[in-house]
């Protein structure tokens, strides 16, 4: 079967699909755009050996293999002048033990924050909360070197299967723990300090005034100082709002404002009403119960 006929009326469909008349997806295209499925399955090989492996003769074998695929990913896309890709990807190697190190402080204030784990191994294989900060950990390293695209991939990636979204961009503290963790968002200009716990829903946000690119390289998203618990659902917008140390900020809040050290920040109690419906009771009591 002829997979194309001149008479078929698709060569302008196939003319105008090749054609670059500088539209958002011909720029997308120009700045490159890597192979997502290597990306990812390199970064699945990032996040074995720094959360499981140990034997000395496996790394040998794998810590090059990782600095080769790295180097290969990063000349499909446009990285900053000056940053060369063998470079990028040997110093981006050279930081997974200082990553580990802060992984491994993640998992002990994950078990030390939640009384139904019933031990490390549990939270290194099953709490989605570590799989989205493993992959932010090592997301950030690489936007701290500059390289694009490759933490947005991860970050998204990560997204997808936890329902965590961590722009690499956030800066975090040691020892955190996002508990459950569902629909938690942290933007990329947040700061979180040390020893922060935050629970599902939780969004630290920005305000969204209608700049867009203006607001490029401005900090959008609030800082939270260390030993700060957020609970379920709270929403803490702007660049300018600062969670002081030691806080506790109860579920369902909206904040767009600071508050100092040690405060507790909570919605009044809302009142509940209670009616009783006298058909359905009589209804009740005219069931029969004998079986």
């Amino acid at each position: 079967m002829n997979a194309h006929r001149s008479d078929d009326g698709l060569d302008s469909t196939i003319a105008a699909l090749a054609a670059s008349d500088g539209d958002a997806l011909a720029k997308a295209d120009a700045e490159g755009i890597p192979d997502s499925a290597e990306v990812l399955d390199w970064s699945a090989m990032v996040q074995r050996v720094v959360l499981g492996e140990r034997d000395l003769s496996a790394l040998r074998a794998v810590v090059p293999t990782l600095v080769e695929r790295l180097a290969r990913i990063l000349r499909t896309t446009t990285l900053p002048a000056g940053l060369e890709p063998e470079r990028a990807a040997l110093q981006l190697v050279r930081r997974l033990p200082r990553v580990r190190a802060t992984l491994a402080q993640d998992v002990e204030a994950a078990f030390e924050g939640d009384p139904a784990a019933t031990g490390y191994a549990e939270i290194v294989a099953a709490y989605p909360a570590l799989r989205a900060i493993t992959t932010y950990r090592i997301a950030h390293e690489l936007h701290r070197l500059g390289v694009p695209l490759l933490p947005r991939i991860m970050s998204e990636h990560a997204h997808a299967r936890t329902g965590i979204d961590i722009h690499a961009g956030a800066r975090i503290g040691r020892r955190f723990f996002i508990d459950h963790g569902t629909g938690v968002v942290i933007g990329e200009t947040c700061q979180i300090g040390d020893r922060v716990v935050i629970y599902q829903g939780v969004t630290l946000g920005a305000l969204a005034p209608r700049k867009g690119q203006r607001l490029r390289g401005v900090k959008r998203h609030p800082t939270i100082e260390d030993d700060v618990t957020i609970y379920a659902a709270a929403t803490i917008l702007g660049g300018d709002t600062v969670i002081g140390r030691g806080s506790v900020i109860g579920g369902n809040v909206w904040l767009t404002h600071s508050v100092p050290p040690c405060s507790k920040v909570q919605i009044e109690s809302p009142r509940l009403q209670l009616d009783r419906d006298e058909q359905c009771i009589e209804c009740l009591d005219q069931l029969s119960w004998d079986i």
